[in-house]
């Protein structure tokens, strides 16, 4: 267990370690009240459900964080800056995906979930019209959200991640982010790096098409039990294999909705949500870094920081 300023210390100084790498963008304009590293870090900082909202996490600052970051602005012009600055967000979480080799994994878990950022039955068109769908998920039914894809590491560190409208479905989703993995699109490299490891995924991506597709257009290889009632069903000693690789996700995924708050993201811009699903990703890696570096467990997050 860490306090809360040996965490922030830490998380601002491998920001900022990072932040020194990348290529200085020229604004017009007055400078920023607070540098990309400063951003970065009450960004990711802030993900921590204990804060409720981005608006609880902004009086949290202002009373406690004020002498770390004595620009801290209004919160307009904060959410502005953190808008502002999303692939940088985005590119410190995939600064940590390499810096604890995640791609040497001997394989990575494809998994999807579906996220609400509204009321199914709340009328009108919403903040997000033309963004959000209603779709189907397991976990929680019918809702009017988005369909977030990630793919995870052996150790649980999430490599890379992806999301569309709630009606696209895990097939036609996973068929994206591998082609964007195979095929690099600097407008979407929060998919990550391509891997020749194999992935590992359940029966939301079953069809041998499917697999023959991927394997020969985007040289990735997915693993996934068959229907029961397919000729090559699989036994069960293979499906309980699976299922033991693949534990490991309901664990992460329970992290991302509950211990970040992206259960409960009712954003009005997409850029804004773009943007802290990105430092959720960050945060969520950056722990495990932490858990590393005190010789704790990778996913024991409950008792991280010393509130």
């Amino acid at each position: 267990m860490v306090d809360v300023e040996t965490f922030l210390t830490a998380l601002y100084t491998l920001a900022d370690d990072f932040v020194a790498t990348r290529p200085v963008a020229k604004r017009a304009g007055r400078k920023p009240s607070l540098t990309t590293s400063e951003v970065v870090t009450l960004a990711i900082f802030g993900q921590w459900a204990r804060f409720e909202s981005g608006r609880g996490f902004y009086r949290y600052a202002h009373r406690h964080l004020r002498s770390a970051f004595p620009g801290l602005p209004v919160r307009p012009q904060l959410n502005r800056l953190m808008r502002r600055n999303h692939d940088a967000i985005v590119a410190f979480f995939l600064h940590l995906v390499q810096r604890m080799h995640a791609n040497d994994s001997p394989y990575q878990i494809l998994d999807g979930s579906g996220i609400p950022v509204r009321n199914l039955k709340r009328r009108g068109r919403g903040w997000l019209a033309g963004d959000t769908a209603i779709g189907y998920s397991n976990r929680i039914g019918w809702y009017d959200g988005f369909n977030l894809n990630v793919a995870i590491g052996s150790t649980g560190i999430i490599t890379g991640f992806g999301f569309a409208a709630g009606n696209r479905n895990d097939t036609a989703l996973a068929d994206s982010f591998l082609a964007l993995r195979r095929c690099p699109n600097p407008r979407f490299s929060s998919v990550g790096a391509w891997t020749a490891k194999p992935y590992l995924a359940d029966k939301g991506y079953v069809g041998d098409k499917n697999f023959i597709y991927w394997r020969q257009v985007h040289q990735a290889i997915v693993i996934s039990p068959p229907q029961r009632r397919s000729r090559h069903a699989w036994s069960k000693r293979w499906r309980r294999w699976l299922a033991s690789h693949r534990q490991i996700v309901e664990s992460i995924f329970n992290k991302l909705l509950h211990t970040f708050r992206l259960e409960h993201e009712r954003p009005h811009d997409l850029l804004g949500f773009r943007t802290r699903l990105a430092a959720k990703m960050a945060l969520h890696n950056f722990c495990i870094w932490m858990n590393q570096q005190h010789g704790r467990a990778n996913l024991a997050f409950a008792d991280l920081v010393d509130w």
